[in-house]
């Protein structure tokens, strides 16, 4: 079976429920690129946060998962749909990373949660490098997105999702460059996850 009719079908299916059972909204799809790579950097609260964050996009993303979720029935197979790929999170698992670079040189969109993991209270968590470091790189604009709503409707808390708003907030690309003579230190990659945190953070308090 074609892969993309699959994706397609998933999608479909997966934005009937969301409008349907968290009344999903979308703020700034403009800001998604059509073409060309990038990467989409949203705060964690929940494991439906891939699927929230992707669906206005018409094109396969990728993101790496947790590899005991795509083991799970239903969600699992629905996350492969959607293009996660599992991460040995016991270890260092140089062999996702190299994928999920591999997916911006060729082109495509990449979903990485700074965060690291979901947030346990609802607040947002310091952000992590990785994903400035990535897109240094790569030469890539990192769109950010704030998920709003998401910790009320299904946190890892919950045993089952609650039919609550969910909003989902686009903002303007943020371009990564280092200044002339400057190297790539840890001090630079701080400054700019945080940079990037404040960006999501100001979704969140409209």
């Amino acid at each position: 079976m074609n892969k993309m009719w699959i994706f397609t079908l998933s999608r479909w299916i997966v934005m009937a429920l969301a409008r349907l059972w968290f009344r999903i909204e979308f703020e700034g799809t403009a800001y998604l690129p059509k073409t060309g790579p990038f990467l989409l950097t949203p705060n964690h609260v929940s494991y439906f946060d891939p699927f929230w964050v992707s669906l206005p996009v018409s094109r396969p993303m990728r993101y790496m998962t947790w590899d005991e979720m795509t083991r799970k029935p239903i969600i699992g197979p629905l996350m492969r749909a959607f293009g996660a790929f599992p991460v040995d999170i016991r270890r260092g698992d140089r062999a996702a990373l190299r994928r999920a670079a591999d997916q911006l040189h060729q082109g495509g969109g990449l979903v990485i949660f700074p965060e690291g993991g979901r947030t346990s209270t609802g607040e947002l968590m310091t952000f992590k490098p990785g994903a400035i470091l990535l897109a240094l790189e790569a030469g890539v604009p990192i769109i950010p997105a704030t998920i709003v709503g998401g910790y009320e409707a299904y946190s890892r808390h919950h045993l089952f999702p609650r039919p609550r708003k969910v909003r989902v907030r686009y903002h303007p690309p943020l371009l990564i460059a280092l200044p002339p003579g400057q190297e790539a230190n840890k001090e630079f990659l701080r400054q700019e996850a945080a940079r990037l945190r404040d960006v999501v953070a100001s979704g969140l308090k409209r």
